[in-house]
């Protein structure tokens, strides 16, 4: 399957997005002071574990995309370059 120079950089941009928003959801969710993510012990509560996996997942499945991205851009790339005459 061949990606187009839009779905290549658009996909990579997107896996590029998921490491930012992902990470930095997962420090507010560890910082979280409101009492959902944790208990008045300090212990993780149900909302921190589903947020936490909701997080874990969506970071993979962004990881994943950008580097499908990454591999069509390197392609077009590759191809794209002018062949030495010999």
């Amino acid at each position: 399957m061949k990606l187009s120079r839009p779905v290549s950089w658009f996909l990579l941009a997107f896996g590029v997005w998921s490491w930012i928003i992902w990470i930095t959801f997962v420090k507010n969710l560890v910082k979280d002071a409101s009492g959902l993510a944790f208990d008045d012990a300090g212990d993780p509560t149900g909302y921190f574990w589903v947020h936490l996996l909701l997080a874990v997942v969506s970071f993979v499945l962004g990881t994943v995309v950008g580097l499908i991205g990454l591999r069509g851009v390197r392609a077009l790339r590759r191809n794209s370059q002018p062949t030495p005459e010999s």
